[in-house]
């Protein structure tokens, strides 16, 4: 039961519920901490006053949008119509939830009778409550926190849960240092150590014929008598009968002859009790069976852990082992430099192999722990709800039934969709091509030996074929026309772009090659030498290559989550599943400046997209910015957050709707990723020091649909804040 632990705490104040109430969005706060963040609001600003103006509730909404994407939330977050957010100083609990000190209690004002938390105005001010869970906000009437049902079936799970903790019953009738309880009368329910039972509960006279039980077994028999029939919380001297279907709540009969459930479709309480545990076992079904599920796929991640160390255990036993012969002194030293050689690109690719190993390891670690996380919270909410089965409280079970049906199928929905599939294999995906090599080694032998022959002549680029597109170039060569020397291949060689060093980056018999990869708005110098057994030749002409100035380019399908739907030449993205997918665009940057937009083609019920950048593994199956993979802002229709490693900074005013654009600025100059909203800036500077190769990336899910501009200049706004800081 000590996963279920976090289910019975407040988020609040971090500690178990005390005296817990049930808000109409069916999470729960203990009655203390619902006044801590009580605000009072001016009826000015109240949701009707508001409507009487002809002004959307959303044009006032300043609520922190925090933990949205909770996996211990109802998995949903949404906003109710409220005044703006208090200018109070605020404080923060144990759980990071922002907590507001205890507002001053309105002035008495004559106003009419109402009942429950209605958004009715009551004098100048008006007690507002926000769920520190989903933000649901409120305005409580003149009854204040007594208008919220108290949450029962929790206070008994939490008192059963405490008990079972505890180590041993102690005596209740002992003044100093209770001993360790023997008995516990089932009529006094009381538990007595062996002393007070003789003195104080004699085994003759009128308490003979008490039941005397074990202290295990009476804990049992207390835990599971009747508890006290709840009341209804508008006529507290009516117990609750019935139940309302439309408005998912037991009422009483004088509720429904006042008329208020007169319309309602109503149902027996006992019925409705056993109908709704009858679901919730049914569903904790399949939800067990997830969970089942899981635990299995955590053993056959921790074995592909095991067997990726086994492969990196016998590669390094793998030994190259060359076998000595006896040459002349310069064959020796010939040979000599080729063993060299080789040795020193059998460390660089052990290298690749530690590389790969660690990010395998990496990989499935990270996914046993995202798992871990996500079996125990599953585990708490199964054991939460197997308790609250045992409760035998209809009408406060039906208070909290259709919340905790709806957390199991989302729960078990959330184990969907690839969840219990491991992002990595445990073989190695890297082969080494050795033929290339010991072909030429059977091939080594003396040129005098051979007929002699001569060094091929310096190729000839054919500069109508040569060309470049984006950060891609192409070039063609040819041998001189009254050449007659052999030529048994070609090698091609680029600078880095910044007037460096040549390396190679083709050997072959082709007379063309396509180099992929480059730097945006670069210059690249390129050259090519013919060779033969006889030796290499003279280098070609130098031909210079300008890549593009800016960046054209598409979404990439290869790379992409499989929900994501491409159209538009795959410029425009939208998604089929709920859950925020991620998709990266084909062109990678790692020098420059580059600027591109997306414009908001569809938004519909307020979801929050995220743009940035990415590296190539970033995970796809979650919003962008949660993982160390990704920088990102995400936005909805009034602010805006950055986020990295799941770390949420700067929320800014601002939000986007349909038709919107997003700018996106990454700066290798400055090491700057920049963020735009028609074309404004948002926010600060959202990310310094960016280093290496990123690709553009979005996440979004069914309710939005982006098209991505590419090829555009610096904003005006950018390029001006540059130069007052030059």
């Amino acid at each position: 039961m000590e996963e279920m632990e976090e289910e019975l705490k407040c988020p609040v104040c971090g500690s178990f519920y005390r005296e817990p109430i049930i808000l109409p969005c069916s999470h729960s706060l203990c009655l203390s901490c619902a006044r801590n963040i009580l605000v009072q609001t001016p009826d000015s600003e109240s949701p009707q006053s508001r409507r009487a103006s002809g002004v959307s509730d959303y044009d006032y909404l300043d609520l922190d949008k925090m933990s949205l994407y909770s996996e211990a939330d109802s998995g949903y977050g949404s906003y109710g119509g409220f005044a703006s957010a208090p200018t109070t100083p605020c404080q923060k609990s144990p759980n990071g939830v922002r907590v507001f000190p205890p507002a001053m209690p309105p002035p008495m004002q004559p106003h009419h009778q109402s009942s429950g938390a209605l958004l009715l105005p009551i004098g100048p001010r008006n007690s507002c409550l926000t769920c520190p869970q989903c933000h649901r906000s409120l305005i409580l009437d003149e009854r204040g926190l007594r208008g919220f049902a108290k949450n029962r079936v929790l206070e008994g799970v939490i008192e059963r849960y405490q008990q079972s903790k505890a180590a041993a019953l102690r005596c209740q009738l002992c003044e100093k240092s209770p001993k360790e309880a023997t008995v516990m009368c089932e009529q006094c329910d009381v538990f007595y150590c062996e002393p007070c039972r003789l003195r104080c509960h004699p085994p003759r006279g009128p308490l003979a014929k008490h039941r005397l039980l074990p202290p295990a077994q009476g804990r049992v028999s207390r835990r599971l008598s009747p508890r006290k029939i709840s009341t209804c919380t508008d006529h507290e001297l009516e117990n609750h009968s019935m139940y309302c279907v439309q408005c998912k709540m037991p009422v009483c009969y004088q509720c429904l002859e006042e008329g208020k459930h007169s319309s309602h479709e109503v149902k027996a309480l006992g019925a409705m009790w056993k109908l709704h545990k009858s679901q919730l076992s049914q569903a904790l079904n399949g939800l067990s069976d997830r969970a089942k599920e899981a635990k299995e796929f955590l053993v056959q991640l921790r074995n592909m852990v095991q067997q990726i160390q086994v492969h990196l255990s016998a590669d390094k036993d793998t030994k190259h082992k060359e076998n000595s012969v006896e040459f002349e002194a310069c064959l020796v030293a010939q040979c000599d430099a080729l063993i060299d050689a080789l040795n020193r690109r059998k460390v660089q690719l052990l290298s690749r192999v530690n590389k790969e190993h660690e990010h395998k390891l990496k990989v499935v670690r990270d996914q046993i722990s995202h798992c871990t996380v996500k079996l125990r919270q599953t585990t708490g909410l199964m054991e939460y709800c197997l308790e609250v089965i045992k409760e035998n409280d209809p009408s406060g079970f039906l208070q909290i039934s259709d919340a905790l049906i709806r957390r199991v199928h989302l729960t078990e929905d959330q184990w969907g969709k690839g969840t219990l599939t491991p992002r990595m294999t445990t073989d190695f995906d890297l082969n080494l091509d050795s033929a290339p090599l010991l072909q030429s080694i059977h091939q080594l032998d003396f040129v005098q030996m051979k007929v002699p022959s001569l060094v091929p002549a310096p190729p000839l680029l054919q500069l109508e074929e040569c060309c470049n597109h984006n950060n891609s170039a192409t070039l063609s060569w040819k041998q001189p026309p009254m050449s007659m020397v052999q030529t048994e291949g070609y090698i091609l060689e680029l600078d880095d772009g910044n007037g460096g060093q040549f390396r190679e980056v083709f050997v072959g018999k082709e007379t063309m090659c396509t180099v992929d990869g480059l730097h945006f708005n670069s210059t690249y110098n390129a050259r090519v030498k013919a060779f033969n057994k006889a030796g290499v030749s003279l280098y070609s002409k130098t031909l210079v290559l300008q890549t593009s100035e800016v960046p054209w380019f598409a979404f990439d399908p290869g790379s992409a989550h499989p929900d994501i739907i491409f159209s538009n030449d795959n410029l425009t993205v939208t998604c089929n599943s709920y859950d925020d997918r991620v998709v990266l665009g084909k062109s990678g940057f790692s020098k420059g400046v580059h600027y591109w937009e997306l414009t908001i083609d569809r938004y519909d019920n307020h979801p929050d997209p995220a743009f940035g950048v990415a590296r190539v593994e970033v995970m796809k199956d979650v919003m962008l910015g949660k993982d160390d993979k990704a920088w990102a802002m995400y936005v909805d229709n009034n602010r805006s957050w950055f986020m990295h490693s799941n770390s949420h900074t700067n929320r800014s005013e601002g939000g986007i709707t349909k038709g919107a654009t997003v700018g996106v600025l990454l700066d290798f100059t400055r090491r700057t990723l920049t963020f735009s909203i028609n074309e404004e800036q948002q926010g600060p500077v959202a990310f310094e020091n960016m280093e290496g190769l990123f690709f553009p990336a979005v996440s979004l899910n069914r309710n939005v649909q982006v098209t991505i501009h590419t090829g555009l200049p610096v904003p005006a706004f950018y390029t001006s804040r540059a130069s007052l800081q030059a």
